[in-house]
């Protein structure tokens, strides 16, 4: 995001409500995208709410890696419930207008949400390390109690900074243009509308993506390398493609949500546009939701033998 400082010609104008351009530029494909769109927000929610179920009232489910993915997807119906119904909204009435309360609320969700996600994803990785490279301790180090506490710690632990954050954005002057070349009222394009000096907020915004999406990630990195390197240590073949079998779904959604967040918020500025911005977006909002249980479901053993004992019954 290049620092800039932009000075309008008149007064400034305290908008009350903004417009969320979304694909207001292909008027010929909104019953088309909304019918899409649609189908997918059903499957997103029908997929995660189902490994919500079955790791809920399985008892052999009743693990923390179970437990963390539970809370995962949860927070993934949350996620796509913050952004989807909105942008089905627009595209059903033809209606782009959002309210200055409801943008901030939006984005403060997106965001808290978000770095939800990225801790929970972090917490997910260490239940792994601990399995794999102390599975002695295992039982000792991840009990109840320290599981709830992880959660716990990875639902709240963003919401100080990003609700600061959020009030600090809307806190700015706007100029004359009030249109959000997005689908959601995230930082970036809402920035783009703000007058006059916005340095302190770009700063901000991009030590919150340091610290909520690369620190996390670099965490899982390491997590992996320790448990590649002890796996690889394995006497047994079947005990290295067991143990790789337990990391494979979790890695997959991994790089699926930090690869297109980490390119969405921390690529050079020379290679922004606001259609690539809008397509990166959907990518991590929706492709990640709607692939986290698929992916759970085809790769896991456990997930899949209780399916097939749900569905016989």
């Amino acid at each position: 995001m290049k620092h800039q400082v932009k000075t309008p010609e008149g007064n400034l104008t305290a908008w009350m409500e903004f417009v969320l351009w979304g694909f207001a530029d292909v008027p010929h494909l909104q019953w088309f995208l909304f019918g899409m769109f649609f189908v997918i927000y059903m499957i997103i929610l029908l997929g995660n709410r189902t490994i919500l179920v079955i790791t809920k009232v399985e008892p052999a489910l009743h693990t923390p890696m179970y437990f963390f993915l539970g809370n995962f997807s949860f927070v993934e119906i949350c996620y796509v419930s913050v952004t989807l119904p909105r942008m089905l909204m627009n595209l059903r009435t033809q209606r782009r207008t959002i309210s200055l309360v409801s943008c901030t609320t939006q984005m403060c969700c997106v965001l808290v949400l978000g770095a939800a996600e990225c801790f929970l994803l972090a917490v997910m990785a260490y239940d792994r390390y601990v399995a794999i490279c102390n599975p002695l301790q295992y039982p000792l180090v991840m009990t109840h109690k320290v599981c709830l506490q992880l959660v716990v710690a990875s639902w709240i632990s963003g919401i100080p900074v990003q609700v600061g954050q959020t009030l600090q954005i809307f806190s700015l002057p706007f100029c004359a243009s009030r249109v959000i070349n997005h689908f959601f009222c995230d930082i970036p394009p809402v920035l783009k509308l703000a007058c006059g000096e916005t340095f302190t907020n770009e700063l901000m915004f991009y030590m919150t993506a340091l610290l909520f999406v690369l620190a996390p990630f670099l965490f899982i990195l390491i997590s992996y390398i320790k448990i590649i390197s002890t796996v690889l240590k394995l006497p047994s073949a079947t005990s290295r493609a067991k143990a790789f079998s337990t990391c494979s779904s979790h890695l997959t959604v991994v790089l699926l949500f930090f690869g297109s967040g980490i390119i969405t918020y921390l690529r050079p500025e020379a290679s922004h546009s606001a259609e690539t911005d809008k397509v990166l977006s959907l990518f991590y909002t929706i492709v990640t939701p709607i692939f986290n249980p698929m992916i759970y479901s085809l790769r896991n053993k456990d997930i899949k033998r209780t399916l097939r004992k749900l569905l016989g019954k």
